[in-house]
């Protein structure tokens, strides 16, 4: 029986696709799930050749465990807002390989992430890293949920080893889930009413350099996601990739794009 103060929970309808595809030659550091009213997109820090990162886990590992942990804790009603959500399943990874690996090794693996849940009558999204969340609204205006520190440190990319070493999950530098619970609540986090939303597109940087190094702007992007579909805008990035290759960074990427469309 509902009390008269109680308001019951009403679904959200809506329809998610996403595709994740590996860098030609590589293996796959991005991740995405989704469940009934939630959604992750993950993407893992390649480590550079030759750095010890204290951990006998590759970053894969850590991206298939913290989506894991993700998971569980965004499937339970009971779940809390969601920096706690982030940083309870950091911990849980951390749990996970306490014991064999030195968490407090500075190139430890460490991952992108952004969330979208909409079961609770908005849009809530964490962003933490450059893997940002974009929204349309009903009245076709686009906001891009993202978190630019990376960009930002000193000197400019591209970046030394050392300077993202000494400014990694350290205020005033870049933050990015790892093995540190407090990176949680520095992720920026938004929210929008569902009645206002349209689409939503949760994107790793393989997806975002089509807006960033390539021309593309993020009204055409969530058109192409929606009508053309996630596995067709990753194709629009290797095509890309190819006819103009960037002038800094790498070649390719993984790329993984994840659309919720309001049904």
């Amino acid at each position: 029986m509902i009390a008269a103060d109680e308001t019951p929970a009403v679904p959200r309808p809506a329809r998610v696709g996403y595709a994740t595809r590996a860098a030609p030659g590589s293996v796959n550091e991005d991740y995405v799930v989704a469940g009934p009213g939630w959604a992750v997109v993950l993407d893992g820090a390649t480590a550079p050749a030759g750095v010890d990162s204290g951990c006998v886990h590759d970053v894969a590992w850590l991206v298939h465990r913290l989506a894991a942990a993700l998971s569980a804790r965004l499937a339970a009603e009971s779940a809390g807002g969601l920096p706690d959500v982030l940083a309870e399943a950091i911990k849980d990874v951390c749990a996970a390989h306490g014991d064999t690996c030195d968490l407090a090794n500075p190139d430890s693996p460490s991952s992108t992430v952004a969330i979208a849940r909409w079961d609770r009558g908005e849009l809530e999204c964490l962003v933490l890293a450059d893997s940002p969340v974009v929204v349309r609204r009903t009245d076709g205006s686009v906001a891009v949920v993202e978190d630019d520190r990376l960009t930002r440190l000193p000197g400019g990319p591209p970046y030394t080893l050392e300077t993202v070493r000494s400014h990694r999950n350290r205020p005033g530098g870049f933050w990015v889930a790892s093995t540190s619970r407090a990176a949680a609540y520095e992720a920026v986090t938004a929210t929008f009413p569902w009645e206002d939303v349209d689409t939503v597109a949760l994107l790793s940087d393989g997806v975002t350099r089509l807006v960033e190094r390539f021309g593309h702007t993020w009204p055409d992007l969530l058109r192409q996601l929606r009508s053309a579909g996630p596995g067709r805008v990753i194709d629009l990035v290797r095509e890309a990739e190819l006819a103009a290759p960037a002038a800094r960074g790498k070649p390719h990427d993984d790329a993984t794009a994840l659309v919720v469309t309001r049904g």
